[in-house]
């Protein structure tokens, strides 16, 4: 009669156990797949950079230089570049972030009052302050900027405008800068001068694929950078030439998902790094233009490709879009998830712990807005809060007890 009561009581805890566990369980399967709406930005933005560190979102652009904390869900305004610029490449190394050349027009043109510089300078969020490094040695707007072996690799670009052609002049230049005794290096340049592309790095190489030439003439070209030998190679050449897309790394495949340039579009070209290779993946079901596409990692959350925003165009003007498009890579297949709360193109996406925070963004032409949507991915696991451990390392306890008992 006292086994059979002892027994019954554990029964109960073990209950009581899973009872306490399963509504946070079900919680989080509530919100996967799920927009919500968070503190919007001090002011409105839109085409800014994005940088994260410490596992906050910096926002900066001009003057502007905000803090978002996700955990407190809370924006601050933070020190300022000493010197304001926009069409910068951006950076992180060592926690701290570095903004590299760029404009001092937020609408760069052929206008003489247009100012190409290479400003170097770098912002410490610990201690919220700039410091002036060694500038770059070229001039230059609409860079491509990576970090490999402890550099970073300043790419392409514009550098002014020729008057006699007239057109932007493109450059092929290559520099790289060491944040340890900050110094530049002129390195091997591009084999073609372009800007429009993007930089992939993969094994410590530099992929850049595609890109405007001129003219808005686009190219095929896939050109690899190794910076251990200081040497390109020129690989397979992607079917569709490309230029101002959008592309991510997955499992050693770069996926060039075309959402903007001269002419919309909805292609889904993979490039296999081991194989040098390309494969046509499915089309995203819709033309859209110009879209932020990001990816998850499998660790949080699946391995999937998120297509987010964008707009179309009708007879009188754009109209933005609200829409998510999820691809998974193992079954070529796209999906439509939850419907963004702000519609909005050329929105900033952030990754951090494989959940999604879309910042700013444009609604209509030059109207941007301060909003900030967070996603939460289909299949994601959740960081369950620690006294949560407690109820599980009891159940699993006195369910070993039970087992044993039974045995004996």
């Amino acid at each position: 009669m006292v086994g059979e009561r002892r027994a019954a009581l554990i029964l109960l805890l073990i209950l009581c156990s899973v009872l306490i566990t399963l509504p946070n369980i079900v919680a989080v399967r509530a919100v996967e797949d799920s927009w919500t709406t968070k503190a919007s930005m001090p002011s409105a933005l839109g085409r800014q950079g994005n940088a994260v560190v410490n596992g906050k979102i910096y926002v900066i652009l001009g003057s502007i230089n905000y803090e978002y904390d996700p955990a407190l869900d809370t924006w601050a305004t933070k020190k300022p570049m000493p010197t304001p610029r926009f069409y910068f490449g951006i950076a992180v190394y060592q926690n701290k972030i570095y903004i590299i050349g760029g404009t001092t027009d937020f609408i760069w043109s052929s206008d003489t009052g247009t100012t190409y510089t290479g400003v170097n300078e770098a912002y410490d969020p610990i201690t919220d302050t700039w410091e002036t490094k060694a500038p770059m040695p070229t001039n230059r707007v609409e860079v491509q900027t990576s970090v490999v072996n402890g550099k970073i690799y300043i790419m392409g670009g514009t550098t002014g405008y020729d008057q006699t052609k007239p057109e932007y002049t493109f450059c092929a230049t290559n520099e790289a800068y060491d944040p340890l005794t900050n110094t530049w290096e002129t390195k091997n340049p591009m084999p073609t001068k372009k800007k429009s592309f993007d930089a992939n790095v993969v094994d410590n190489k530099i992929y850049c694929i595609g890109g405007d030439v001129g003219n808005n003439n686009y190219t095929e070209v896939n050109e690899v950078y190794d910076p251990t030998t200081d040497s390109w190679t020129t690989k397979a050449p992607i079917p569709i030439p490309v230029q101002s897309y959008q592309s991510v790394v997955l499992d050693n495949k770069i996926y060039v998902i075309i959402t903007h340039g001269p002419s919309e579009s909805n292609y889904n070209q993979i490039y296999d790094v081991k194989s040098d290779t390309w494969t046509s993946g499915e089309n995203l079901p819709i033309t859209i233009a110009p879209a932020s596409v990001v990816a998850t990692t499998g660790i949080m959350a699946p391995k999937r490709i998120y297509v987010i925003g964008g707009f179309t165009v009708n007879t009188t003007h754009v109209i933005a879009l609200n829409t998510t498009y999820v691809y998974n890579p193992e079954t070529d297949v796209w999906s439509s998830g939850a419907s963004m709360p702000t519609s909005r193109y050329g929105v900033g996406v952030v990754v951090i712990d494989d959940v999604l925070y879309a910042i700013g963004g444009a609604t209509d032409f030059m109207k941007y807005t301060a909003a900030v949507d967070q996603y939460t991915p289909m299949g994601y696991i959740p960081e369950f809060p620690s006294w949560i451990i407690l109820p599980l390392f009891v159940t699993a306890t006195l369910a070993v007890i039970i087992f044993r008992k039974r045995l004996a």
